[in-house]
């Protein structure tokens, strides 16, 4: 029987990166989609991940498992937190949507860029991947009118828009793409940078197969 993975989504440009990876790394695996689009503007108007945002994603890990989920795949990255809450409570793997990525980063080196589009993610990026690697020197870019283009259905402008800001992390040793929505720009930025650029998806799917296939 094939695993039954569900992704739990914030926005609905991280479904076809998520699904474009699973299609060429994993395609045995029955996805299941979880969206609740207010999560992501109930995050930006609070300024903080509350009590009650932790309990709602508390909630969608506890009805994940009651289908029959063998892993949960959280593909936003604005909720970190609320995410750890959700793995220490559920029985199955449970993976935040870059831990994958900052692994590949760091072991291209230690002075990392972020390319970003939502900016409230950035803060709890930033303190995961330091509880990771506190020697890390982290810059971010955040390009807030490419994350408008693509929900107003402008993908060209969104991948222009981040290629145009890549070579400002141009020192750096890789550059990660910070959310499932980016990963689209992602031969776009290489283009204009000399380190490698790594995005979340196809990392957190070969993480959960690998984890899966080790039982």
């Amino acid at each position: 029987m094939a695993p039954r993975i569900v992704l739990i989504h914030a926005v609905t440009v991280a479904l076809p990166p998520i699904e474009a990876a699973f299609e060429a790394l994993w395609p045995a695996a029955e996805r299941v989609n979880l969206l609740d689009d207010s999560l992501s503007p109930d995050r930006a108007r609070d300024g903080r991940l509350t009590p009650a945002m932790t309990e709602r994603f508390r909630t969608l890990g506890s009805y994940a498992t009651t289908i029959g989920a063998h892993a949960i795949l959280f593909t936003c990255s604005a909720f970190g937190a609320a995410i750890e809450t959700v793995a220490k409570e559920q029985p199955i793997p449970v993976l935040k949507p870059n831990e994958a990525m900052f692994e590949a980063a760091l072991a291209h080196g230690r002075r990392l860029g972020l390319l970003a589009t939502f900016e409230p993610s950035v803060a709890s990026m930033t303190c995961e991947l330091e509880e990771m690697a506190p020697d890390v020197v982290l810059e971010v870019v955040c390009v807030a009118d490419a994350m408008a283009a693509l929900q107003a259905g402008d993908g060209a402008r969104h991948d222009r828009l981040l290629a145009e800001a890549a070579p400002r992390l141009s020192h750096c040793e890789a550059v990660m793409l910070a959310h499932f929505s980016t990963a689209r720009a992602a031969a776009a930025v290489a283009a204009r940078l000399p380190c490698p650029v790594l995005s979340a998806p196809g990392s957190a799917v070969a993480k959960l197969k690998a984890a899966l296939e080790r039982g």
